[in-house]
């Protein structure tokens, strides 16, 4: 079993950048593929990153491509996403996940079996 930890939201002026990170216990992270969700109110959890084990490959979803960046520090056992150029529309809380052992996809949700908490990200405009 893998524990996430999220941290690093807050609220930022829309353009501003703000930083999260996904700090793992309890097994190497670079045993899982690992991704990144937001959920805003009233809405669906949405793909927002992935990455894979080695961090050779990421994925975006398609409203933060060119904007975020996930990076992942396996010798710290973390995770990053790094958002640039916020936007009100990414406010949301953040959630890391780590996923299955074996893994079909990093866009769908039943691909991951450990979350965090989540980390709250507002963004003013």
């Amino acid at each position: 079993q893998v524990q996430l930890v999220e941290s690093g939201g807050g609220l930022v002026q829309a353009g501003g950048s703000l930083r999260l990170s996904c700090a793992a216990s309890g097994r190497p992270v670079s045993s899982y593929p690992m991704g990144w969700f937001r959920q805003a109110p009233g809405k669906e959890r949405e793909f927002v990153a992935g990455i894979s084990g080695s961090g050779g490959s990421t994925y975006y979803g398609n409203s933060v491509k060119g904007r975020f960046t996930i990076s992942r520090d396996n010798a710290k056992n973390t995770v990053y996403l790094q958002m640039n150029s916020l936007k009100p529309e990414d406010a949301a809380v953040d959630y890391c996940a780590a996923g299955r052992r074996i893994f079909l996809s990093f866009y769908s949700l039943s691909s991951y079996d450990n979350w965090g908490q989540g980390t709250q990200v507002t963004v003013s405009s």
